[in-house]
C-alpha cells in the first residue's frame, strides 16, 4: 500500500473526518500537524499550499478531504 501522509491542524474538522476514515477503513498514515509542528508547516508551504487537509497518497497530492478520489487511491 502506498505511504499516506496527512497535513492537518487543531482546528480543522475536514481533518479530523479525513483521519476518522483512514481509520476507519483500517489505512495507516502518518500525521504531520501544522499547528504544532514547525517543521511540517514549512513542507506544507514548500508544496505550495496553505490550508489544510492536504493528504499525500504515494506521490499524489489531495487538497481537502476527497473521499471519492482517497478510495480511489487506495483501492477501497
Amino acid at each position: 500500500m502506498e505511504k499516506v501522509v496527512v497535513y492537518s491542524s487543531d482546528t480543522c474538522p475536514y481533518c479530523v473526518a479525513a483521519k476518522d476514515f483512514l481509520k476507519e477503513n483500517k489505512v495507516d498514515f502518518v500525521e504531520k500537524n501544522v499547528t504544532t509542528d514547525t517543521e511540517a508547516r514549512n513542507e506544507l508551504i514548500e508544496k505550495g499550499y496553505r490550508g489544510v487537509p492536504v493528504i499525500v497518497v504515494g506521490d499524489e497530492e489531495i487538497v481537502g478531504f476527497d473521499k471519492p478520489r482517497l478510495e480511489s487511491l487506495l483501492n477501497l
